[in-house]
């Protein structure tokens, strides 16, 4: 099934320049971005995308590395999104990441790790509304 999902490239990616080449795996991958931005969250923003970690003790270094420099949040669409966008991330810590991954090739550590992508349909939902609205996904 056809659906769409939410990946960012986090500071450490834009950071490095990254994005262009991240954008290309995407793409080699058969996504088509529907909707793609760059934006500087606030600490009040990142605390609100990742509420769902809010009782983790790894929330507020995560909040902070979120909020050191700018983001790429992009709608990706294609058959099974989440799934393929997962598998393109590779695991969150780069360590145990298959060779190819994104995270394979350009994350440093678990905690700065270049993607995010959405887990489910009920998260991809709610992410892809926290950045977008729905004049702005084509």
């Amino acid at each position: 099934m056809a659906e769409q999902t939410l990946s960012i490239i986090k500071p450490d990616g834009v950071k490095k320049g990254l994005t262009g080449k991240i954008i290309s795996i995407f793409e080699e991958n058969g996504f088509e971005i529907k909707a793609i931005k760059k934006v500087w969250l606030t600490k009040k923003q990142a605390e609100g995308f990742y509420y769902i970690h809010k009782e983790r003790p790894f929330f507020g270094s995560l909040v902070d590395f979120m909020t050191e420099g700018p983001i790429v949040p992009m709608v990706l669409f294609r058959e099974n999104a989440i799934l393929k966008n997962r598998e393109i991330m590779g695991a969150t810590n780069p360590k145990d990441a298959a060779e190819g991954t994104i995270r394979k090739l350009f994350a440093e550590s678990i905690e700065r790790n270049v993607v995010h992508g959405s887990d489910s349909l009920e998260s991809a939902r709610f992410e892809v509304a926290f950045f977008f609205n729905i004049f702005e996904i084509l």
